[in-house]
């Protein structure tokens, strides 16, 4: 099953896995040892992370290394910035239009001149 990056990510534990494989390669008994959690659990983790194509598991030996491939993120950085972009085109017309009301004169309450009878 070939999973969607934004799922990956949609989870606090697998993003921190991300963040601790990024930074270097760790066996799979390190990635665990991180965590309150099952090594099954982890387990789960990283088989997602590897189907979406975050991770790859590679044996040195008799140990199995998770090294991170980061390309897929790329996906999110430009969904993201889609929005991004929609949000400062608006808030740069909110701004626009702050100044350009702070900026009129506010009429002047004219008193006209009675005579006193």
């Amino acid at each position: 099953m070939r999973r969607d990056v934004f799922q990956a990510i949609a989870d606090p534990t697998r993003r921190e896995i991300i963040n601790m494989i990024s930074m270097q390669s760790l066996n799979l008994n390190a990635v665990a040892e991180k965590f309150d959690v099952s090594r099954p659990a982890i387990s789960k983790h990283i088989k997602i992370l590897t189907e979406c194509g975050l991770i790859v598991i590679k044996q040195k030996g008799r140990e199995r290394y998770c090294e991170a491939k980061l390309q897929k993120l790329n996906e999110v950085a430009d969904w993201v910035e889609q929005y991004k972009q929609f949000w400062n085109a608006k808030l740069d017309a909110l701004e626009n239009y702050l100044v350009k009301i702070q900026t009129k004169k506010p009429a002047t309450n004219v008193k006209r001149n009675r005579k006193k009878s």
